[in-house]
């Protein structure tokens, strides 16, 4: 990772220093272990801030709508394929983006890691071949990066970037997807009663924080429908009504947009299931209509265009 983050240091210092951009959003080293912050570099002496580690588990396309001027990202498969959504779009312009393509063999789950250790608090972290070693008060173990990647990264099948002007590093082998939609099928077979059970527990867990939504890359609406007052759409308080028609119309809209990049999962502070609604919503664009979002520049959004040959079963 130390050669990674050496070139794209001199990549960000090169691109400020020349004047192509005007700022460099990329990640620093974070307070705790295991985590890295993003950051927002303007000056080529401050790009030695600069890191790369399997910490970096934002998705940095969130911050580009909001940034004016010229922007250099730092972007791994997913925060590209979300950038090739804000482009189709229309969010941002081509032209004023150099994207800094950085290829990911997946971020690592902090909250895994101090569950197999039983809550124990991490102090440090070093990565390894195929281990991350991390230590404590009174503790030091060795634990399998595999076993604990973050749940999206385990089915990512777009570990390269798929739009960049400069790649970093080597491109690693791309995931198979053979497993992609495997907790989405065995949640599919169960009664209908078990799912509706199922998602009434999650809800109830819910604080309606909208971490969910804040950290979503594509949730960038000026006013969201439930901060809407007129007409008011959900009311404020915790009711659990509210707070299923929240998950399921934010669900709804980022459906053939959203890349599974999984900060919406990560960012819940109480651990709700956000994960399963959107995968389940991804599954069925793929299956009704061949589509992956984020994958390709031209190729038209499938809620936003008409082809004869749309499924029509729900009209039946």
């Amino acid at each position: 990772m130390g050669d990674v983050s050496k070139a794209i240091r001199d990549t960000a210092a090169g691109l400020l220093a020349e004047g192509l951009v005007d700022v460099i959003v990329g990640f620093e080293a974070g307070t705790l272990a295991l985590r890295a912050s993003p950051c927002f570099v303007r000056d080529a002496a401050d790009a030695e801030r600069l890191v790369w580690n399997m910490g970096c588990e934002n998705n940095l396309a969130r911050y580009l709508p909001w940034i004016e001027g010229r922007v250099g990202i730092v972007a791994k498969g997913c925060d590209s394929r979300s950038i090739v959504q804000h482009l189709k779009e229309r969010r941002l312009e081509r032209a004023r983006l150099f994207i800094i393509g950085v290829p990911c063999q997946g971020m690592l789950d902090r909250r895994s890691i101090e569950h197999r250790l039983g809550g124990k608090e991490i102090l440090e972290a070093q990565e390894g071949e195929g281990q991350v070693f991390v230590r404590g008060e009174g503790f030091e173990t060795a634990l399998s990066k595999d076993e604990h990647l973050c749940a999206s990264c385990r089915t990512c099948r777009s570990r390269n970037p798929v739009l960049y002007d400069m790649l970093v590093g080597d491109p690693v082998a791309e995931g198979d997807g053979a497993h992609e939609y495997a907790e989405v099928q065995e949640f599919e077979s169960r009664p209908a009663a078990d799912r509706w059970a199922y998602f009434l527990a999650q809800a109830s867990r819910c604080i309606r924080c909208y971490a969910c939504r804040n950290a979503c890359p594509l949730c960038y609406c000026p006013t969201c429908f439930v901060d809407s007052t007129q007409p008011q759409w959900v009311g404020r308080a915790t009711d659990l009504t509210d707070t299923l028609v929240f998950h399921v119309v934010r669900t709804l809209h980022v459906a053939g947009r959203c890349v599974d990049c999984g900060a919406c999962e990560r960012a819940c502070p109480t651990g709700v299931d956000v994960r399963m609604l959107t995968k389940k919503v991804e599954k069925d664009i793929e299956e009704l209509f061949h589509y992956r979002a984020g994958m390709n520049l031209d190729e038209p959004m499938p809620l936003a265009s008409y082809r004869p040959d749309d499924p029509e079963a729900f009209i039946q």
